[in-house]
């Protein structure tokens, strides 16, 4: 494969800085959402870089596939709760914008790096 870390993995590296910046935008949301939409999405952007991470540790091409494709849900519910926080005046449109040209290249990414997978696994095969 020639990595020796999920940590070298651009989609890894952008995914982290995007889950950064969804927590410290968690933090601006109103008391009261606390245990609601601020918990739901850390933990839905923390479940895209450790899925990432969790996938190259198998060290079998199958099942990291299966976690990149666990991560890109995460994904996407990430996004589903950037909408609701829009949606409720939580996020202006332009943090909305910005953070959904994040949420664009990590799904690229994300999408190139199953695909090389499947090659490799096509490979072993």
């Amino acid at each position: 494969m020639g990595f020796k870390s999920f940590e070298e993995l651009q989609v890894w590296k952008e995914a982290r800085n995007f889950r950064i910046q969804i927590t410290m935008l968690s933090k601006s949301f109103p008391a009261q959402e606390k245990y609601a939409l601020s918990s739901q999405i850390i933990r839905s952007a923390r479940s895209i870089t450790s899925n990432i991470a969790e996938g190259f540790g198998r060290f079998h091409h199958k099942e990291n596939i299966q976690f990149c494709r666990m991560a890109r849900g995460s994904l996407f519910e990430t996004l589903d709760h950037l909408i609701c926080a829009r949606d409720e005046g939580y996020i202006s449109e332009e943090k909305f914008t910005e953070l959904k040209k994040q949420y664009d290249e990590i799904l690229k990414l994300l999408n190139g790096y199953i695909s090389y997978l499947k090659k490799l696994r096509n490979k072993d095969d």
